[in-house]
């Protein structure tokens, strides 16, 4: 199932500009529960038969191993497995828990793409395309909670009124590859900044937020954190908010209620809010999402919580705005 015609940034435009999704959904068992995942960060689904080049032979390991799909070689990890993964006990034997097919089934990976990430997943089997609309999506109960160890962001309703839960896709890739959330190296290139403006901040992923209030508690700028877009626009839009003292908003661009899309689209069309700055945080690949933001007027994009692009966003939007007055 190749993914690539759904990709067109026209199509893609209008879901968003309509505030609407198109989710993925697939199993992790044989007739078992429903997961899903927007189809912009699924580049295709396949069914490999090729070599798993073994690079770890620790039983904890949540990496399966390397796989080749069209001369690019890329890391495959096991949904399932990572299901049952703790942060906590990171020694936890997980071989019990992988996606179990029969003897001569070839695997079936849905090859995902983040900002400068292509991960291979696998699953069961995948299933079929929903359309929702992003008031339909319900941020799951477990945010912030389970320890910290949820990995579901939010869920909506299958067809025949099932339950199927959105994968938070960012928290693998960080459980995955720690040091990508760490990004010590890059953290120690910012600069603190000196600024009485506040930072709206709106993402999903609990484990964005954290990562995002790290590098902006570094540079030194306040800021307020949404777990959606809609969070943000009722505190943006409330009569006890001081428009006057917001000096930015982060947005991520998926968002359960109201996404990213539509925190632009309400901003910048508002008289009253039309002159603070947008910046699209975000792991969705491909300029296309950049051209899209843009369209609708955001002043940035950058990738996915990068530091040293938060700082030229901040500096550029904040302080030299500051200065110049």
């Amino acid at each position: 199932m190749a993914m690539s015609n759904l990709s067109q940034v026209d199509q893609i435009t209008s879901l968003h500009k309509n505030n609407e999704l198109q989710l993925l959904c697939f199993r992790l068992e044989k007739d078992k529960d429903l997961y899903a995942v927007n189809v912009f960060k699924i580049r295709e689904v396949v069914k490999y038969q090729g070599q798993i080049t073994i690079v770890s032979h620790e039983n904890s390991s949540l990496i399966e191993g390397l796989i080749t799909i069209r001369e690019l070689t890329i890391p495959l990890i096991d949904m399932r497995k990572w299901f049952y993964y703790d942060s906590s006990n990171k020694s936890k034997d997980l071989t019990p828990y992988s996606v179990k097919r029969e003897k001569n089934d070839d695997d079936v990976i849905m090859i995902c793409e983040f900002s400068r990430w292509t991960i291979g997943v696998r699953i069961y089997e995948a299933d079929r395309i929903l359309n929702k609309r992003w008031t339909e999506i319900e941020q799951s109960a477990g945010i912030g909670g389970n320890g910290g160890n949820s990995k579901l962001v939010s869920r909506t309703r299958y067809f025949d009124g099932k339950l199927v839960q959105v994968v938070d896709i960012e928290r693998m890739l960080t459980d995955v590859f720690p040091w990508i959330e760490e990004k010590k190296e890059e953290l120690d290139k910012v600069s603190r900044l000196r600024s009485d403006k506040i930072i709206l901040l709106a993402d999903d992923s609990p484990s964005v937020l954290k990562t995002m209030q790290i590098i902006l508690d570094k540079i030194g700028i306040a800021h307020i954190d949404f777990i959606n877009g809609q969070k943000l626009l009722d505190y943006l839009y409330s009569p006890n908010t001081d428009i006057q003292n917001i000096g930015m908003i982060i947005t991520d661009l998926e968002m359960p209620e109201a996404s990213g899309f539509e925190v632009i689209k309400q901003v910048k069309n508002n008289p009253l809010t039309s002159h603070i700055p947008v910046v699209v945080n975000s792991s969705m690949s491909g300029s296309s999402n950049e051209d899209m933001a843009r369209s609708l007027n955001a002043d940035d994009f950058i990738s996915k919580s990068n530091p040293i692009e938060i700082e030229k966003s901040i500096r550029e939007f904040i302080i030299d705005r500051q200065e110049s007055k």
